[in-house]
């Protein structure tokens, strides 16, 4: 007889490592554990964290001191790339995540939706640059959102329209929401020294190298909207094998960026995949080492904290993490759309564009109605693997 998994679920994994799952992305999305922490060491790690009105207008008038926990949530997450060497760059979302908790707040889904989707990004007045609305990539909303505005506002506002233009298309208003800056993690895996994990696909940079001499340099040449032109002769690209590696903090963050030359040649999915691997890895290594070790864990809260800003909805960090204590994160359900297929077309004036389609739709549907187990039986093979 099969064992009834609500009878014999995985040991717990620390709150403190829950709560990083509601508000941390993908990043947590498989960490194991029993080890319950105090309530100090939340706090501790809430304070540690940027909080920021993200949700703007979706949140006009509702009493966000007072709001409830009960029922099914959905939490906006949003991974944004910003890069030292071109600040003035303004930033698009390279992962846009809806994370759906069950109203029982024991199963939990992770539904990914690609960069590149092509969709409707409604009309928006920040305050400085007027957007007038319009079909794009859905990424491209943050980027709207955020013109002329720098710091704090360009945040705010990129994180609204993107909120906006993902209720339009899916009729969800997040509960809450995240941005998780990934150059952030850099850091966190500075404090570990090193993070290591099984690479499922040969992966080759195209912004990482070295020349002959053994000096830095970038080995291939992009166009401004990121596109490879060609690969500069006399560098020669890191290049990241099948099978077990042990990243620097600077290759780890390099291998969560790379999509361009991946193997089996699926783009966003695939570095989709890559970063929740990743960020699954340095988690499991933070839990281990950092509770273990007195010296690191405070350097691996500020860390964390540093990497994301959060709009909590209302709802205390700390209330979210016991909230959600019924969730086992090793049973978090990633789900690709359109089954991980990039179904790709030429918009002029946009560039190469997925369309999400019907059963995506039906995805999408279900997740608003709190009906996604249903879906699932009716298409296992969308759930991913992490």
């Amino acid at each position: 007889m099969k064992p009834d998994p609500k009878t014999t679920r995985k040991p717990r994994a620390p709150v403190w490592a829950r709560w990083c799952i509601v508000f941390g992305s993908i990043l947590v999305i498989a960490v194991g554990g029993s080890v319950v922490a105090a309530r100090a060491l939340i706090d501790s790690a809430a304070g540690a964290v940027n909080h920021k009105d993200l949700l703007g207008t979706l949140r006009a008038g509702a009493a966000r001191t007072h709001a409830s926990i009960a029922g099914a949530k959905n939490i906006l997450l949003v991974g944004v790339d910003t890069r030292p060497d071109n600040p003035a760059m303004v930033s698009r979302s390279d992962s846009i995540i809806l994370l759906h908790i069950a109203a029982d707040h024991r199963e939990g889904y992770l539904v990914s939706l690609p960069r590149d989707s092509y969709v409707t990004i409604p009309a928006y007045d920040n305050g400085r640059v007027a957007y007038p609305g319009g079909k794009n990539k859905i990424n491209a909303a943050y980027a709207f959102g955020s013109r002329g505005l720098t710091g704090s506002a360009a945040q705010s506002h990129g994180f609204e329209l993107l909120a906006l233009t993902v209720k339009r298309l899916t009729g969800i208003t997040p509960d809450a929401g995240a941005i998780v800056d990934f150059a952030g993690f850099e850091q966190v895996v500075r404090v570990l020294g090193q993070v290591c994990m099984d690479v499922d696909e040969d992966t080759t940079s195209i912004h990482l190298g070295h020349t002959a001499s053994g000096k830095s340099a970038v080995p291939y040449k992009t166009h401004p909207d990121g596109s490879i032109a060609y690969q500069v002769p006399g560098v020669t690209p890191n290049f990241y094998a099948k099978g077990n590696h042990c990243f620097t903090p600077a290759e780890a963050l390099d291998f969560a960026r790379q999509r361009d030359l991946l193997a089996d040649h699926d783009y966003d999915y695939g570095r989709q995949r890559h970063q929740q691997q990743l960020l699954k890895a340095i988690l499991k290594q933070a839990e281990h080492e950092g509770l273990d070790s007195p010296a690191k864990l405070p350097g691996l809260i500020e860390a964390f904290g540093k990497a994301m800003t959060v709009d909590d909805g209302g709802v205390s960090l700390a209330d979210w993490a016991f909230a959600m204590r019924g969730v086992n994160v090793d049973d978090l359900v990633t789900i690709r759309t359109n089954d991980g297929k990039f179904d790709s077309r030429s918009v002029p004036g946009v560039g190469s564009v997925e369309i999400l389609n019907a059963t995506s739709m039906k995805l999408l549907d279900a997740v608003r109605a709190d009906e996604v187990p249903a879906f699932l039986r009716a298409h296992p093979g969308w759930a991913a693997g992490g």
